[in-house]
């Protein structure tokens, strides 16, 4: 790959995480501040990362995979995606800002699977050159957060009172608007798929992987994918607002502490796997949910800080041990035939029906525990621990994981 390409890609991935980063990891704060919604009305919201996860796979499956160019798609996408930003940024109510964030959120989640295949298309091996470009993904999350803390202040208590927090989708906008223009740039990712070719509802969505299922382990982890992912939700949903809600400083720029865990911790997954297996390396990442939701319902901004900050670091382990390996194990055992469409089953049981399933909870929670402005926060976050605890039994006893520790410790 020659240093022009490797550039036009790092640009594309770094801008692609940067969008999201930029607007998703305060969007429950700017809900409950600016819009005033409740903890319903927020998990409606989130959903919307839910019903773009379902949806995804048509887009590209029908349209992408078999019409136009994948890079061509990208920048329509992100310029559409521009537009819908700021539309968000002017909204003053939860009603009007909904139908934006729900459409912009049908068009974002497939730019994840595009941006991966303009990448995949300009390499030879992508097993060693891959993760050299999706690191810039990473940065761009995090710069985005810093940003927000650091540079623009818009997270600090007094400037979400002044509703300063909408100037995140602007912020976002921009940097959509800039990846929609550079996208026409990108090296030419042509469509793979024959045109003419009958499409099959069930490959799109993964549903012929639905045979793994006959096998007794990989069903209990599908049925743990889905449940663990309801305390994910609660991450999602209210970190940001709770961190910025109890007075922590720069709740933002805090939270990319996950970010550089995540990559760190990935680089570790590879090393559990050879010396743990793969049942020990994802219970590590279940028991790490409940440990980081105990911490944050015990922590505090002043003399516990150091809980919350910890809580957040844990989220390296938190997502890689479980959804990396996750992905690793599924790759595994579905074999050739199976390898696209099993990849898709899992992200539309996660990211798609556990994701939904969460948020809802998160919500319904959420509100069981609200009086007036206050949220009694302990029980909003022992709960998803309970949850997670209890997957994390269940899935202890139910594995065996004896034929399971040759699975190959690659990434």
């Amino acid at each position: 790959m020659n240093s022009s390409t490797r550039f036009k890609l790092s640009f594309m991935m770094f801008l692609e995480f940067f969008i999201w980063g930029a607007w998703f990891v305060t969007l429950g704060t700017f809900l409950a501040n600016n819009l005033k919604a409740t903890g319903s009305e927020s998990a409606t919201v989130f959903s919307t990362q839910s019903w773009g996860a379902i949806i995804a796979p048509f887009i590209i499956g029908l349209i992408a995979d078999r019409y136009f160019n994948a890079e061509k798609i990208l920048g329509i996408l992100h310029l559409a995606g521009a537009f819908l930003m700021y539309q968000m940024y002017q909204a003053t109510d939860v009603s009007v800002f909904y139908p934006y964030v729900l459409v912009y959120m049908i068009l974002y989640m497939p730019t994840l699977a595009l941006v991966n295949s303009v990448s995949f298309n300009q390499m030879k091996d992508p097993e060693k050159e891959f993760s050299n470009i999706r690191v810039f993904g990473t940065i761009g999350w995090i710069i985005a957060g810093l940003s927000i803390s650091f540079l623009f202040h818009w997270d600090s208590a007094e400037n979400i009172q002044a509703g300063m927090l909408k100037n995140t989708f602007l912020l976002a906008g921009i940097a959509s608007a800039v990846l929609g223009l550079f996208s026409f740039a990108l090296p030419a990712t042509p469509p793979k798929a024959v045109k003419g070719e009958k499409v099959k509802v069930g490959e799109l969505l993964g549903l012929d992987a639905l045979k793994l299922l006959k096998d007794k382990n990989f069903a209990i982890f599908f049925i743990s994918a889905i449940l663990i992912c309801i305390p994910l939700a609660f991450y999602y949903q209210n970190a940001g607002l709770f961190l910025a809600t109890i007075g922590v400083d720069n709740p933002t720029g805090k939270m990319a502490i996950g970010q550089i865990s995540e990559a760190a911790f990935l680089l570790l997954i590879p090393v559990f796997f050879k010396r743990y297996g793969f049942k020990k390396t994802i219970l590590v990442g279940m028991l790490a949910w409940a440990v980081r939701y105990v911490l944050f319902a015990y922590g505090n901004a002043g003399d516990l800080a150091f809980m919350l900050l910890l809580g957040i670091a844990l989220h390296g382990i938190c997502y890689d041990f479980f959804f990396v390996s996750g992905q690793i194990y599924t790759n595994s055992k579905a074999g050739d035939r199976y390898k696209s469409s099993a990849q898709g089953l899992i992200t539309l049981a996660t990211y798609g029906v556990g994701m939904l399933i969460g948020f809802e909870v998160a919500g319904m929670i959420t509100d069981t525990y609200k009086t007036g402005d206050s949220v009694q926060w302990q029980m909003v976050w022992l709960i998803p621990a309970g949850i997670a605890a209890v997957v994390f039994l269940l899935f202890a006893v139910l594995f065996n994981d004896k034929k399971e520790k040759e699975i190959p410790a690659t990434i």
